[in-house]
Order: structure tokens, then C-alpha cells, then sequence
């Protein structure tokens, strides 16, 4: 496979996670030689080299710096719950800081950062909060109320920093729930028991090799300056049509548009024109008449 990636170094923090391995895999795949840096050892990376270390280390993260033309920065507590309050705020945006402000300060030209659906706040508050209108965009107003959320917001607004600061492309990428096919499909099988759980991400998700395929168009498209992007399947994983569900559990919520079958109510314009990404792994799933 021939790819603009061959034989380039690409740093892939937090290699070992659910994102990271499969990254990792189609980087090397795509001819890339891969930099690996876990917390823990992993010895079925596909990696050309692997580092043990973590990325609020300065020594650990230049370390596996060295050689390095491309960062793709995923390692991070990933959830609200993964740890304390001070643990997974801080462990995330000092992370973030530490590799972006390395990367920078070497004159590394670009980065990829994993940000989340949930630096706009709303998915994880406890107040009973609505997205301010569909289809969610980047540029929604945001309702922090969690330390998670707030990490990512802040992880955006390093990339922000690096890029005026030391002149790195940063992409970042708000990722909705990314998983395997198969625990997709099982969380489609939950929303149709409980079709109300989804309504906050609108019922967003993303298969991991289309995640990893939006980091290789994050390293190797043609743009300048920092970006933040909205990344998901163009189709819910809810066995339901869109103008239906949010007719049931978001009947205040202004629509900008009207949505076709299942399709996400997520503007994907910019990822689909900056990046040119279109998942490849979509749900097929039947449209079930909505009970409520």
C-alpha cells in the first residue's frame, strides 16, 4: 500500500489503548516506522520501536521524540471516571502540554491530538442539559461541568497555543464513542432498549480502524494551522430515524436541518472538506419504529 507515510517516524503515545493499537497497526501497515510510548509493556504492538514511559515525563516523552517527523497523541485517561478529579484533569492536560510543547520546540510540523465529543461539555453533565441545537458542530456552546470535559477543551486549547507558539499543524480530533464492530452493535441492541441514553452525543459513534484512518488523514492532508474536528459515521448506532428520536427526547432543541434515515445529527463538513474523511465502517441496521 502506498502511502506518503512510508518510512517516516510517527510518535504514537498511548499505543496500547483501544485507539492506539489499531493506529499504531495501520500506521506500520501504511509503511510508517512507529514510535510506541506506553505506560505499560505491550509486546504485540506492531511497532518499530517501543518506549515505556509516560508522557507527563519530559525525559520519557523526549526520549521517544528522538528521530520523530510526526506525533499522533493519544494517551490520556479517558473518561470522567478513569481515576480522581485531579488525576484525570491534570494527568491529561499536562500530557498534552508536555508532547505538543516538545514536539514544537524540535520543529516537528505536524500532530494529530485525540480530543473528545465531550469538550463541549454537555455529554457527561449531571444537570439536565441539552446540545444548544443539532446537528452539533464545532463551533457549539459549550457546558462544562466535568473535569473530563474540561481536559479535552483545555487539550484543544494547547493545540491552539503550540501552533501560534512554535508553528505545528495540530489536528484535533473530537472523537465520539470509538469501539470494536462488535461492541457497536451491542451498544445499537442497548439503545433499542433505551433509545432516550443517546441523545446528548446524538447517538454518535465511530468503528476504531475508521479512528485510525482519520489520524492518517490528519498526518497526511494538505492543510496549515490548527483544527478541530468533528469525527463519526455518517449513520447513528440506533435502530431508529433521527427526526424520530429527536422528536422524543430533544423536541426544544432547534435543528438547523432536517436528517435523512439514520443519518448522525453531527455537521461532518469539516472533517469531510479539511481531511477528506468518509467512515468506512458503517452499522447497517434496519429503521424500527420508535415506541416511546
Amino acid at each position: 500500500m502506498s502511502s506518503s507515510l512510508n518510512g517516516r517516524r510517527v510518535l504514537v503515545t498511548g499505543a496500547a489503548g483501544r485507539i492506539g493499537s489499531v493506529t499504531t497497526r495501520h500506521l506500520t501497515e501504511l509503511g510508517a516506522l512507529v514510535t510506541a510510548l506506553t505506560i505499560v509493556d505491550a509486546p504485540e504492538l506492531k511497532a518499530d520501536r517501543a518506549v515505556i514511559g509516560d508522557t507527563r515525563s519530559e525525559d520519557d516523552v523526549a526520549d521517544a521524540l528522538t528521530g520523530v517527523d510526526l506525533v499522533v497523541h493519544l494517551a490520556a485517561l479517558p473518561h470522567r471516571d478513569s481515576g480522581t478529579p485531579y488525576d484525570v484533569y491534570t494527568g491529561n492536560v499536562v500530557s498534552t502540554f508536555n508532547v505538543l510543547a516538545q514536539a514544537g520546540a524540535l520543529g516537528i510540523r505536524r500532530a494529530v491530538v485525540a480530543s473528545s465529543i465531550n469538550a463541549f461539555g454537555v455529554p457527561m453533565n449531571h444537570h439536565d442539559v441539552l446540545p444548544a441545537y443539532y446537528p452539533l458542530d464545532e463551533k457549539i456552546p459549550s457546558d462544562v461541568d466535568d473535569w473530563y470535559s474540561l481536559s479535552k477543551q483545555n487539550d484543544e486549547n494547547t493545540a491552539r497555543m503550540a501552533w501560534r507558539h512554535w508553528g505545528i499543524d495540530v489536528v484535533s480530533l473530537r472523537f465520539p464513542h470509538v469501539n470494536t464492530a462488535d461492541v457497536l452493535r451491542r451498544q445499537a441492541d442497548g439503545f433499542r432498549e433505551n433509545p432516550g441514553a443517546g441523545v446528548r452525543e446524538g447517538w454518535a459513534f465511530l468503528d476504531t480502524r475508521d479512528a485510525a484512518y482519520a489520524i492518517e488523514l490528519g498526518l497526511t492532508a494538505e492543510l496549515s494551522g490548527q483544527h478541530t474536528l468533528f469525527v463519526a459515521a455518517s449513520t447513528t448506532n440506533a435502530p431508529f430515524a433521527t427526526e424520530d428520536l429527536l422528536d422524543a427526547f430533544a423536541p426544544g432543541v432547534p435543528r438547523l436541518r432536517r436528517f435523512a434515515g439514520r443519518e448522525v445529527p453531527i455537521d461532518l463538513t469539516a472533517a469531510r472538506t479539511v481531511l477528506g474523511f468518509q467512515a468506512q465502517h458503517e452499522l447497517d441496521l434496519p429503521i424500527d419504529r420508535l415506541e416511546t
